[in-house]
């Protein structure tokens, strides 16, 4: 709460630094559906790692005791990931950053599945706390460049994708995870969905670049 207090007023001003108007430019209605459906997709990786990893990683007898270590990796790594993200989209563009996000973290998911090992399981961390930060800063700042004078207008119908896909995502997996005694399709079915989501990401960078994203 003290941090809180430190934090800077919003700036309300209604141009940019470089003294230009801020003005909205609103993505093309099919360019939304999809980023919507990618970012659903993103919800529905984040949450598994994020319920289940010290479960997953606890359920291996030779990584008992195991569990906290790994969730202590993914904290470690996602901390500058947003700083990196951000500094790769600089360079290459949100989109095709968002798509390296996605493939990674997809890899990230099923490493569990693949090999029940703690080098897995490490590796697992790893990638996951490395991706899924930057997938969420990476979109909403999209959200942003698309809505500047109303940025939590975009943001709110995002998070509501976003969040549909954290209530839907644990329940069906732990199901999978009693009927089955596994985690691993659960996993797999994880990987698959941040998959499709960067294929959808994919089909966004074809389709005519927005205003907003060309500078």
């Amino acid at each position: 709460v003290p941090a809180w207090m430190w934090l800077p007023g919003p700036d309300t001003r209604p141009f940019t630094a470089s003294g230009k108007p801020l003005q909205d430019l609103p993505p093309p209605g099919g360019f939304l559906k999809l980023l919507l459906a990618a970012y659903f997709c993103a919800g529905y990786g984040y949450v598994i790692s994020a319920t289940f990893i010290v479960a997953i990683v606890e359920r291996q007898p030779d990584l008992a005791g195991q569990g906290n270590f790994v969730f202590l990796i993914v904290g470690l790594v996602a901390a500058p990931a947003v700083l990196a993200w951000d500094r790769l989209a600089r360079r290459t563009g949100v989109l095709p950053a968002l798509i390296l996000a996605y493939g990674v973290q997809a890899v990230g998911i099923v490493l569990p599945a693949v090999s029940p090992t703690l080098s897995a399981a490490m590796a697992s961390a790893v990638l996951y706390g490395a991706t899924f930060v930057g997938c969420v800063s990476l979109v909403l700042t999209m959200a942003g460049r698309f809505y500047p004078t109303k940025p939590a207008k975009l943001m709110g119908t995002l998070t509501l994708a976003y969040g549909a896909a954290q209530i839907l995502a644990p329940a069906l997996t732990g199901m999978l995870a009693e009927a089955l005694g596994s985690y691993d399709l659960g996993l797999w079915l994880a990987g698959g969905f941040v998959a499709v989501g960067a294929v959808l990401i994919a089909a966004l960078a074809r389709m005519e670049t927005p205003d907003a994203l060309r500078s």
